[in-house]
């Protein structure tokens, strides 16, 4: 049997979101989403409060895989 692909488009992703609730954010980055409010409180992915919420901007863990990858190229 052939395995799914891992490049498939997530279930939930939409074209038109601005900001991502963290646990979707955690998703896309495969990572929990206590590892997550952890790269946020050090400020390594970047989010905003909207009203009482915490929210990360859509673009803000692909930026946060290209540091990554940037600073483990120049090591």
């Amino acid at each position: 049997m052939d395995e799914p692909s891992t490049l498939t488009t997530p279930n939930d992703y939409d074209p038109t979101l601005v900001f991502l609730k963290v646990e979707e954010a955690a998703r896309r980055l495969r990572i929990g989403r206590t590892r997550c409010f952890a790269l946020i409180r050090t400020g390594e992915l970047e989010s905003v409060m909207v009203g009482g919420l915490r929210r990360v901007p859509v673009d803000a863990p692909t930026a946060y895989a290209a540091r990554l990858r940037t600073a483990q190229r120049a090591a």
